[in-house]
């Protein structure tokens, strides 16, 4: 060997490397090695598709499906319909071990039609684009005092985690509710707060997204929620139904909202196990602070931190800023018909609601919401309350403390060091001082407010004639041509309700029925 390195000018490694390459020992295979014997290659493909197409047929949700020796079996007998033709083999043809070797050869096993198509990954552009929208139960799973506690209920309710995510910038928003599970209430009060401002330094997420993506849970197919949605003007995205994208899973996890569930209880709730939340407001209090850290930490692919990218991205026009808390509550309310009694009470949902005497006995129409516990009435195109319920709010429940258990004593060392240590609650109540920057607010738009009840303008200028001439106690047709050309250009300028009664009282108009009634104007309004 050194010889002949020596002679072609070559290492001793060089040739033992192309000697290995070049000089292989002849595989014992047959030369038709791969290739059926009993049929053509064509016919014994064909075959394999059948098989894989029953046993894909027959799968169900466990993925157990028809083996390869039935799927043979029945198209011996007897045998199985293509929109082609009618396929049928003679019995003996086909043999299970050489259909199963064929069918791993050829990718028509289970695994190979089953394996998915690789993922595409999506990022907005600027801030608040889309908001991920999920809802976890904590590892705490209970607290010790709830707000409220369901009578029917045997168990206190669960601490459930609700979370939203910027899909640019990463940064977290989220909220303890104790809640029986995914509470549509509880979801449209915590994006109410996640969409308002902070009170907390460091935290000035806010504003309203353009788009929010969630699961197919209670909450996404709730006709509340996406009519609070559309008032505001949110998008509501969610996964598309199973099978509705042929082989591909529609609901595959994206991993933006569920990665903040894993760190808040890698990072925050292990902590319980020193000094646990007491209170639901508590839990609140402590997790703000650990989110303005996470939000400080480190984005996922800049060189930044979460907030400072939400903050760099935000559009040029500015954030949409969020309404006030009583307009939010009146795009939650939905028209109810109801006929009060001769007592002039109304029961909703257990609560008796006391109304006007002269309304008993009546057809009337209930504005009632779901985050709302006053109740609004409408009868002969007036508008009367606000009414709450009468003797106060039905308590939802009551909650009695378990009784208390001895605890055996320890006998292993780790649990005895286990029951020692002992943690400084400056820890959870913020007696250290995150070191934080102080943030600049952003610029934001102003709220443009939808009017879908019909409640400050006019649904047209013939509701508004109608109301100008009851509101005057006098038919406009017998009022003079100069006084109605008036009336047709304030109607020309605008249909708010306010601004067209300020213009009439101005204009001093002659009326033939007397004096204005200021309650019918007051009814009107």
């Amino acid at each position: 060997m050194r010889q002949t390195a020596e002679t072609y000018g070559m290492s001793e490694e060089t040739l033992y490397r192309l000697l290995r390459s070049s000089f292989k020992p002849k595989t014992l295979k047959r030369a038709d090695h791969g290739k059926p014997r009993i049929l053509s290659s064509d016919k014994m493909e064909y075959y394999c598709e059948i098989i894989a197409a029953i046993r894909t047929r027959t799968t169900n949700k466990k993925n157990r499906h028809l083996s390869t020796a039935e799927a043979i079996r029945l198209m011996e007998d007897p045998g199985v319909q293509t929109d082609d033709t009618f396929v049928k083999i003679p019995k003996g043809l086909l043999n299970k071990s050489t259909v199963n070797r064929y069918l791993k050869l050829w990718g028509f096993d289970f695994r190979s039609i089953n394996k998915q198509p690789p993922s595409v990954r999506f990022q907005a552009q600027h801030s608040n684009d889309c908001w991920h929208f999920d809802m976890s139960p904590s590892d705490l799973k209970y607290i010790k005092c709830p707000p409220w506690v369901r009578t029917d209920s045997k168990r206190p309710p669960i601490l459930m985690l609700y979370s939203v995510v910027d899909d640019r910038s990463g940064v977290s928003y989220q909220e303890y509710h104790c809640v029986y599970g995914e509470d549509i209430e509880a979801a449209l009060r915590f994006l109410y707060n996640a969409m308002s401002p902070k009170d907390s330094d460091g935290l000035p997420f806010q504003g309203i997204p353009k788009i929010i993506y969630t699961d197919n849970g209670p909450v996404a197919r709730s006709h509340l929620f996406h009519q609070v949605m559309e008032y505001l003007g949110v998008e509501v995205r969610s996964h598309l139904p199973k099978g509705s994208d042929g082989r591909r899973i529609t609901a595959r996890s994206k991993g933006k909202v569920e990665r903040p569930f894993r760190s808040v209880k890698e990072m925050h709730e292990t902590l319980y196990h020193f000094h646990q939340p007491e209170t639901e407001s508590q839990a609140n209090q402590w997790l703000i602070r650990f989110l303005v850290r996470y939000n400080s930490m480190q984005h996922r692919a800049e060189t930044h931190s979460r907030i400072d990218d939400w903050q760099k991205n935000i559009p040029k026009i500015g954030l949409r800023s969020m309404c006030s808390w009583e307009k939010f509550c009146s795009f939650a309310r939905e028209p109810e018909q109801r006929k009060v009694g001769n007592d002039s009470i109304v029961s909703i949902h257990g609560m008796k609601y006391h109304v006007s005497p002269e309304l008993a006995g009546d057809e009337v129409t209930l504005w009632w919401g779901l985050l709302d516990q006053e109740m609004f009435v409408e009868a002969y195109g007036k508008k009367f309350g606000p009414f709450f319920p009468s003797g106060g709010p039905i308590p939802l429940g009551h909650y009695r403390n378990h009784k208390k258990t001895k605890f055996e004593k320890r006998s292993e060392r780790v649990d005895a060091i286990a029951k020692q240590l002992k943690l400084p609650r400056e820890a959870m109540d913020g007696g250290a001082k995150l070191d934080i920057e102080p943030t600049q607010n952003p610029k934001l738009q102003k709220f443009t407010s939808p009017d879908p009840f019909v409640e400050t303008n006019f649904a047209s200028v013939i509701k508004a004639k109608l109301a100008i001439s009851e509101y005057l106690n006098v038919p406009l047709a017998k009022l003079d041509k100069s006084e109605m050309l008036l009336i047709e250009k304030v109607l020309e300028k605008t249909l708010n309700k306010s601004e067209i009664f300020n213009h009439i009282d101005g204009l001093n108009l002659t009326t033939v029925g007397g004096d204005k009634d200021v309650n019918r104007c007051d009814g009107i309004l």
